[in-house]
C-alpha cells in the first residue's frame, strides 16, 4: 500500500516554507522602508540565518531587495506590483482613475492619487503631464506629512490617532512649523477642502491637493495636482483649485459621500 505520511510530508515543508516567508514579507512591510537582518529576525523570533535564507529566496523573485550600501533589507519590485494590484481592487483607486485623467488633461499638469501607507501618504496611481516630469510623482513615493500638500489633506482629516506618530516626528525637523500654525492651517484646510503648497518640497515646485471621502465620511484618499512654477501657480481661489475641488467632488460621490 502506498505510504500516504510519505506524499503529505514534502507538502507539509512547502505550506510552512510559504508561511515562513509570508511571515517576512509582512514584517518587511512593517518595518518598511528598509531594516537591518538582525532586527527583522527579531522581529518574527526566527534564527537570523534561517531569515537570511528566505530573504535570498525572496531576493531573487524580486519580492525583496537589500541595499548596496546599507546592506538594510526592504520590499522589492514584485511585492510593490502585487500590493498595488491589491489596491487596484479598491473603489478609490478604480473610480479615481478616469476623473484623474480627465484632470490631467484638462489642467495639462500631472495629477496622482494617493493613500494612507504603512509609512504615510503613499503614491498609488499618476496621471503624468507630457511637458513635466518631477521626481515626486512616482508611483511607491512615500511623501512627508507636514512637508507637502497632500500630507497635510491627511494631516487635516484623518483620525489624530493615525497621524500622531509621524506628525510628532516631522515636529522636530527645523523647518517644521508652529503647533499653533499647523492648527490654524488645519482649521483653514477643514473649512475650504484644498490645500496649496509653493516649493515646499521641492523648489519650484506647486501643487494643489483635496481630499476624497468614502460613503462614512472617512477619508478615502488624496488627489494632488503638481507643476513647476511659473507656469503652475497652485493659487487656492484659482481656476485649477476649483477644477480639482470638482474632481474630488465627483469621485466623492461616486464613494457615496456628500461633499
Amino acid at each position: 500500500m502506498p505510504d500516504h505520511n510519505a506524499d503529505t510530508a514534502p507538502r507539509r515543508q512547502k505550506v510552512q516554507a510559504a508561511e515562513v516567508g509570508t511571515d517576512i514579507l509582512t514584517a518587511l512591510a512593517e518595518l518598511a522602508p528598509a531594516t537591518s537582518l538582525s532586527r527583522l529576525a527579531e522581529h518574527v523570533g526566527m534564527p537570523a540565518s534561517k531569515v537570511h535564507r528566505y530573504l535570498q529566496a525572496l531576493i531573487a523573485s524580486g519580492f525583496a531587495e537589500q541595499d548596496a550600501q546599507t546592506n538594510h533589507y526592504g520590499l522589492g519590485r514584485a511585492a510593490l506590483f502585487v500590493g498595488l494590484a491589491a489596491l487596484g481592487r479598491l473603489d478609490v483607486v478604480r473610480l479615481a482613475t478616469p476623473h484623474l485623467a480627465q484632470l490631467r488633461d484638462d489642467l495639462n499638469e500631472t495629477c496622482f492619487l494617493a493613500v494612507w501607507g504603512n509609512c504615510g501618504p503613499t503614491v498609488v496611481h499618476v496621471e503624468q503631464a507630457v511637458r513635466a516630469v518631477t521626481l515626486v510623482t512616482q508611483i511607491g513615493s512615500v511623501l512627508p506629512l507636514l512637508g507637502s500638500s497632500t500630507g497635510l489633506v491627511f494631516n487635516a482629516f484623518l483620525p489624530n490617532l493615525e497621524t500622531a506618530p509621524l506628525r510628532e516626528a516631522e515636529l522636530q525637523l527645523p523647518a517644521a512649523p508652529s503647533s499653533a500654525a499647523l492648527t490654524q492651517q488645519m482649521s483653514e484646510l477643514q473649512h475650504r477642502h484644498v490645500q496649496a503648497v509653493h516649493g515646499l518640497l521641492m523648489a519650484g515646485v506647486n501643487a494643489l491637493s483635496a481630499p476624497l471621502f468614502s460613503g462614512d465620511r472617512r477619508l478615502a484618499g488624496v488627489i494632488t495636482v503638481v507643476g513647476t512654477a511659473p507656469d503652475f501657480m497652485a493659487e487656492v481661489d484659482g481656476a485649477a483649485a476649483q477644477r480639482l475641488l470638482a474632481t474630488a467632488r465627483a469621485i466623492s460621490e461616486r464613494m457615496g459621500a456628500s461633499f
